[in-house]
This record gives structure tokens, C-alpha cells and sequence, in this order.
């Protein structure tokens, strides 16, 4: 085959990362706009859309508008500068935000309102009787909690929290007239932002259900805040912060106070968005604009309710709406573990593959909660990135250092948004007697691995947990992940090395099977993906399937490509930024890239090798990112049981079949969904969980454990 002349390195062939993430949100919209989908399943995607775009600004927005005060102009990888990005960035979220409207207004109100529930986004819609119950709502639990707050020349302009909702007003003195004033209210968050009003009524024949949003309650009722004025004009508001804190580690003396330090500072961040109401008085948003100092391109006014999120209060608040739900999914038992025997002696069988949610996250829980009880068990060691709130993991390892083990746990502080929580959580187990480590200098570990070390008969044996996601018993009902349970020898020396990695400054100078970041795992990748190039250049077996929430890392891509011209055949399942082009002839025709945007969060990853004909499977915790790669301690290991890595690739199958939530990567750099008529409708969560359920109830039946999945196809569409 000849070689290509194509420069894989140049920066058009390259997608910028933030726009990239910006399709992945339009495909979740997409989900919200599925006239197939149950309505209040429609209504959760919507809400989802809000709440990955307050993240993406507080976070990625104020990274580039960081760069851009430090006058940093290095062009990213699609060689497009900070302030490139920022100006395009703009025009895309203010098209996504008029969508997120449109979609709600003209789609999802008037659907509601057929299936019996109307939303009073204002006050003035209100009947008598409706009107009678606010205000007795507002006097007796909303009146006492709230703060009005003032801005004139003896009271500074307040602090407006970050993601808070507000009502800003204008005021003017009943008596004596004067300028005009201005003041505000913040919404508050401890009361509920919907209430549904008590009497239901008929309407075209049909009984209708009514709620209303706290902040037009607030705004009925806005004159009881200020008795001495005429209200001129009330509108709600909201403000986006930077809340990307850099952290100078090698000068904290001490880590944990620092980040709690930083975390103050969060609420006076620059203001990055406002967001107002679309009929906002001029004289008001010229007030805001000016003391939160906010360019016009960074304001959104907005037609309709503010901050989406709420839907997700309505969809899991409303009772009497299952019908316009999926039907809840239970996550099925194991069938290696549906024995009398128990976790130890069931991983000695044999390694153990976990499949979430599909099957329940119970066994992991189980193996903490085992070894804190075992007499046998001399430590445990464990890395936590992000818990649930009333962590089961974390009581069995305070029990555990109770009972006498050695218990190590490496929280890591710096983990986004839950850096306040991991604090707790960390004082919570110290308190307990564990050796708690905070991490290592300037990276976050990432990586999901538990070390168990037992006194057996034979010797002491280890057990070891590796996984793709988090240890959080809640999250593992929504995200799509995979994990492994070993007593391989082999592993369980590698997973000793990286806990002495972590708790001193001890590096093993090899690895038995793990792949560890950020000193290995990219030559790791590097050498899998160009060993099937030379394989393809030589005619023999190439092929790389690879699955990942993430892929921006250049290196890689250009790897990729240059496969791809060599004649590789490459599969990817991509459900975030992709900076990849796929089937650009000449550079990249022979790999395809989909998303699945499905009820649950894809997160698990995945990568196949063919290595001509003897094909090699691994899973981990790392995404194709810079950030992965290079800097967080990252763990990828190999599934190498024959009768594991047919289930495993079997995952990769089902999902490059799916063609109800897979989105397609088209050369342009749009996503599209495959046509179905007349095709077999393959929906791989779906799927999944037909599976998982008919596993368990043939092991159930034959108790006997079987490994071997069974394609269950969906009906096809009419």
C-alpha cells in the first residue's frame, strides 16, 4: 500500500474541542426533541441540556476567558486562539439556548398540557382561587425566608451567588417620588422551585393538573417586600461564575485547606453569563450589565423559565405521571455470584466481569463490606474520586479501621464540584483511624482500583477490584460501566506498586499488567495503535474498537489516522468531544465514529486490538485526553479470560449495531441517526438490559452461572 502524503499533524484536520462538546449537547437536545421518547423522559434530557451548559460555562468557558486576560494566544488544536474560540463558542451557545426554547414552548408545554398538566410561568394567569392559595403559600412558608436587599449609595451592590435565581426590581418612592432604586431578592433554594396548586379543574373536557414556579410567586407578592415603594418593574435573573480555581500545590502547606479556601472564593468569580427574561426593562438590565460587569455577548435572554434544571424537580417531584416515564429498570444480580459461596472464594473460581447497571453495583459494595467483617483480611486499600452522599463504601471502611485493619484510602480533593464533599469525607475516615492520602503534586487520581490483602491457608492472597467509573453506589444506576474482579497474582502485584506509588514516591520500574498514567499509558496506547498499522501494512489481521466518554489527545488522533491509511479498520464509540474527523478520504475513510445518547450516561471504557488474530481486550478509567494521559494517575488493564472477552466484545458489538441512540459522525462534523425502516431496531441499553435479566433468570433456574449473552433483538419498526 502506499504511503500517504497527508500531514496527519495539521490543524484541519482537527475539531476544536469546545465546539465539539457543544454537538454533544445538541444530541442530548435531540433526545428532548424524540417525539418517541415518553414525554417526561423528554422533559429530563431538556434539563440535562441546561445543566451540562452551566457546567461547560463555568468550566471550559472560564478556562478560555482566563487565557484570554493572560493574553495567552497559543492556538489550540484546531489552531484556532483563545479568543477564536470564545467569539465562536458565543455564536453556537446562543443558537443551542433559542433551541432549548423553542423545543420547551412550541414542543413540550403544549404536550403537557394534553396530558393534563399546565405550568403558570406567570402570576397574572392565575385565577381567583389560585390567586388566594399563593398568597396564603407565600405569607406562611416563602415571607420569612427571604432577604430583599438594596443598592444605593450607602449599601454596596450585593453579592449575587453563583447559579442563585434572582428577582431584581425597580423602585420608586410612594411619597416624595426621588430617582429611581434598585433592589433584589434572591429565589430561595431551600424552598421547592415548583408548587402544584391544589385544585385541579376541567379543561376541554380534560381535568388539568396546575404549578407554578416559586419566583412568580415571590413576584405576585414582591410588594410586601418593599412597603414604602411602587414596584416599577420585576424581573428574575441569574449569573454564571468562573469557577475553574487554579491551585499552586507545590506552595500549599496544606492541601485540604487550601482547596477549602478556594472554594469561597468560588462565589466571587468573574461573571461569565446572565441570564435574564426576554421582556426584562431596559433601565434594570442596564444596571445589572454594568455592576456584574457583563459584556452583551456573555447576556441570554431568555424566553421562558430560567434554569432548566427544574424540569428534573418536576419529573421526579409530580406524582401520577409514571405512564409518561420509562418504566424503571432493577439492576440484575451476577450470576458468577448467585451462590451460597462467598465474594473471596467466588473470585478464587475465576475473574469476575461487572456490568453496570445492568447488573447491580452491589457485589463492590458487598466486596468493601466483606473484607471490613473478615478476620482473615489484613488491609484495604482503596482510591475514591467521587461518593454518594451516604457513601456505603465509605461506613465499611470506617468500620474496617475500627475492627483493626490497615485501611488506606487516597481521596482525591481536586475532583470537580465534589472537591466539598471529598473533604468531609476525608475527615470522616481520618476520624475513623484510616491513613487518608490526598493525592499526588500536581495530578488528580483518577483512577478506580480496591486492594483487598487476606491470610489464607496457602499464603497471603490479594483481591483486587478494578473498575471504569466511580465508586458511588448512585451513580452506578445511571452510568454505563464495567469492572473486574481478579485474584491474579500478577495484578495484584501491580495493584500493591501503585498504592506504594501513591502513599510515598515509589515507582516500579515495570508493570505486570496494569498500564498506569500519566509515565506509561500513552506509550502504552501509542504501541497497541502502531503495531495494527504495521500489521495492515504487512496484509495481515488489523483492527482497533475502541470506546471512551472523551478523545481530544492529538497524538493519538494523528496515530489513528495514520492507521486508517494504512488500511486499519477502526470502530469508535465516542459519547462526548470527538476532535477526530471521521471518513475525510485520505485521511481518516476508515474510521467511524457514533454516540449513544441514551436513558443511561455512557462512561464505560473499551479497547479492542486484533493483533492479527489474537486479539487483546482492555478496560480503565482513561479517556483519549491530554489531561488522561498525562496528567492524572489513570489505570487500564487487560481482560484476559477467554469467556470474559467474548462478553466484553460482545458489549462493542451490540452498541456498533445500535441504531436507535447512535448518532453518526459524518465527514463534515455533524451527527446524524441511521435510517431504520424495515431495518431490526437494535437499542444496545435496551438491549442490555433484556439480557442481564435473562441471564440471571436462566441462573436462577439452573443455578448454574452462564456467561455466554444472548442477542435478544428489539421488534422492528412498523
Amino acid at each position: 500500500m502506499a504511503e500517504s502524503t497527508m500531514d496527519f499533524l495539521d490543524p484541519k484536520n482537527y475539531v476544536n474541542r469546545e465546539l465539539s462538546w457543544l454537538e454533544f449537547n445538541y444530541r442530548v437536545l435531540s433526545e428532548a426533541r424524540d417525539k418517541h421518547l415518553p414525554l417526561f423522559e423528554r422533559l429530563k434530557f431538556l434539563s440535562i441540556t441546561s445543566s451540562n451548559l452551566d457546567e461547560f460555562f463555568m468550566v471550559r468557558v472560564a478556562s478560555l476567558r482566563d487565557m484570554v486576560h493572560a493574553k495567552y494566544t497559543k492556538p489550540d488544536i484546531a489552531g484556532l486562539k483563545p479568543e477564536e474560540q470564545l467569539a465562536k463558542i458565543a455564536v453556537k451557545t446562543h443558537e443551542l439556548v433559542n433551541l432549548q426554547y423553542t423545543t420547551y414552548n412550541r414542543s413540550l408545554v403544549p404536550a403537557l398540557k394534553a396530558h393534563g398538566l399546565s405550568v403558570i410561568e406567570d402570576f397574572k394567569d392565575l385565577t381567583k382561587a389560585q390567586g388566594t392559595f399563593v398568597d396564603e403559600y407565600f405569607r406562611e412558608n416563602v415571607y420569612p425566608v427571604l432577604t430583599p436587599m438594596a443598592f444605593d449609595s450607602s449599601r454596596p451592590f450585593p453579592l449575587v451567588r453563583n447559579k442563585s435565581l434572582n428577582i431584581a426590581a425597580l423602585l420608586k418612592k410612594k411619597e416624595g417620588g426621588g430617582e429611581l432604586e434598585f433592589a433584589m431578592v434572591q429565589v430561595p433554594s431551600v424552598i421547592p422551585r415548583f408548587v402544584e396548586l391544589p385544585a385541579t379543574a376541567e379543561e376541554d373536557g380534560k381535568e388539568m393538573r396546575y404549578v407554578i414556579l416559586l419566583e412568580e410567586i415571590i413576584r405576585r407578592n414582591m410588594q410586601s417586600l418593599f412597603l414604602n415603594y411602587d414596584i416599577l418593574a420585576a424581573h428574575p435573573f441569574r449569573i454564571m461564575r468562573n469557577a475553574d480555581f487554579t491551585l499552586d500545590e507545590d506552595e500549599a502547606e496544606d492541601l485540604l485547606e487550601e482547596i477549602q479556601k478556594k472554594l469561597k472564593k468560588r462565589q466571587w468569580g468573574e461573571v461569565i453569563r446572565l441570564e435574564v427574561e426576554e421582556k426584562t426593562d431596559k433601565r434594570l438590565l442596564k444596571i445589572l450589565r454594568k455592576e456584574l460587569e457583563v459584556s452583551p455577548e456573555d447576556i441570554f435572554e431568555i424566553n421562558g423559565p430560567l434554569d432548566l434544571t427544574v424540569l428534573m424537580k418536576i419529573y421526579g417531584g409530580l406524582k401520577g405521571f409514571d405512564d409518561l416515564k420509562e418504566k424503571t429498570y432493577t439492576p440484575q444480580p451476577v450470576p458468577a455470584l448467585m451462590n451460597e459461596d462467598d465474594i473471596f472464594t467466588n473470585i478464587r473460581k475465576g475473574d469476575i466481569l461487572l456490568h453496570h447497571p445492568y447488573q447491580t453495583f452491589d457485589p463492590v459494595v458487598g466486596f468493601v463490606q466483606a473484607a471490613s467483617k473478615d478476620p482473615d483480611v489484613l488491609a484495604i486499600k482503596q482510591t475514591l474520586y467521587r461518593v454518594s452522599g451516604h457513601s456505603p463504601i465509605i461506613a465499611a471502611l470506617a468500620a474496617a479501621a475500627d475492627n483493626g485493619k490497615q485501611v488506606s484510602v487516597l481521596v482525591e480533593l481536586k475532583a470537580r464540584f465534589d472537591e466539598e464533599n471529598n473533604i468531609n469525607w476525608a475527615k470522616q475516615l481520618e476520624k475513623a483511624g484510616c491513613h487518608v492520602i490526598y493525592g499526588l503534586v500536581g495530578l488528580k487520581t483518577h483512577s478506580k482500583i480496591t486492594l483487598v490483602v487476606r491470610r489464607e491457608e496457602d499464603g497471603i492472597r490479594r483481591y483486587v477490584h478494578l473498575g471504569t467509573g466511580n465508586y458511588n453506589d448512585s451513580t452506578a444506576k445511571l452510568y454505563t460501566d464495567c469492572g473486574l474482579m481478579t485474584c491474579n497474582p500478577l495484578i495484584g502485584e501491580d495493584a500493591t506498586a501503585v498504592f506504594n506509588m501513591l502513599s510515598g514516591y515509589s515507582e516500579p520500574p515495570s508493570w505486570n499488567r496494569l498500564a498506569v498514567a500519566p509515565l506509561w499509558l500513552r506509550k502504552h496506547f501509542l504501541r497497541l495503535i502502531r503495531r495494527e498499522t504495521a500489521y495492515a501494512k504487512a496484509g495481515k489481521k488489523a483492527k482497533i474498537v475502541a470506546k471512551m466518554n472523551s478523545l481530544c489527545d492529538k497524538e493519538i488522533i494523528a496515530a489513528l489516522y495514520e492507521a486508517s491509511c494504512a488500511g486499519v479498520e477502526i470502530d469508535l464509540i465516542v459519547r462526548g468531544i470527538c476532535c477526530l474527523k471521521a471518513g475525510v478520504p485520505g485521511l481518516s475513510e476508515r474510521i467511524s465514529v457514533r454516540s449513544i445518547v441514551g436513558n443511561f450516561l455512557e462512561h464505560s471504557r473499551i479497547f479492542y486490538f486484533e493483533n492479527n488474530g489474537a486479539p487483546q481486550l482492555f478496560m480503565g478509567s482513561a479517556d483519549w485526553m491530554p489531561r488522561n494521559l498525562d496528567k492524572r494517575v489513570e489505570i487500564v488493564f487487560p481482560v484476559e479470560d477467554e469467556k470474559l472477552k467474548e462478553e466484553v466484545f460482545h458489549i462493542l458489538e451490540v452498541e456498533l449495531e445500535d441504531n436507535v441512540k447512535a448518532h453518526i459522525l459524518q465527514p463534515d462534523g455533524s451527527y446524524e441517526k441511521q435510517d431504520k425502516r424495515g431495518k431490526v431496531l437494535v437499542d444496545s441499553q435496551r438491549q442490555f438490559c433484556d439480557e442481564a435479566v435473562y441471564m440471571a433468570k436462566e441462573a436462577r433456574q439452573h443455578n448454574d452461572p452462564i456467561s455466554t449473552r444472548v442477542f435478544i433483538p428489539v421488534e422492528s419498526e412498523n
